[in-house]
């Protein structure tokens, strides 16, 4: 499950929509005013996507998905992350958390994940759009990378 739990860029939702669906998940969104119209313009699918709606407390969702068995992934630079290409593919239940396209995963999000990956970068950017950034992760999950 792909969760943006703190979105800012409606345009980033088709596509992680596209690559849930790709890699056989689903994606997990806060019911936030804008993100249905989101949704529903970057949705090319020919059959209904699978889509959970989160509350506005993604801490309190993150832990309800923990309770429920889910192995919890943070896409995220912090000093214990792993190398996306050391990330094993999921043997079950899995959310891959994705942060704010500016700030990142806030503390109340790393606080809750048990593994942090980051993806390398040889450039002069900071970071990966985080449509980009969540697919790649997903693929690699899946054991399609």
């Amino acid at each position: 499950m792909v969760a943006p739990l703190w979105p800012l860029h409606g345009v980033n939702l088709g596509t992680l929509l596209r690559t849930c669906d790709a890699v056989g998940g689903c994606m997990a969104v806060p019911r936030l005013p804008w993100v249905p119209e989101a949704l529903d313009k970057g949705n090319t699918l020919r059959r209904n996507p699978c889509i959970h709606w989160t509350s506005t407390n993604a801490g309190l969702w993150l832990d309800r998905q923990r309770a429920d068995g889910a192995y919890i992934v943070g896409v995220e630079l912090t000093d214990e992350s792993i190398r996306l290409a050391d990330l094993p593919a999921a043997r079950g239940r899995t959310v891959i958390v994705l942060g704010h396209e500016q700030t990142g995963i806030p503390p109340e999000g790393l606080a809750r994940i048990d593994i942090a990956v980051e993806i390398p970068m040889i450039g002069s950017g900071v970071s990966l759009n985080v449509a980009v950034a969540g697919s790649l992760v997903a693929y690699k999950l899946a054991g399609l990378l």
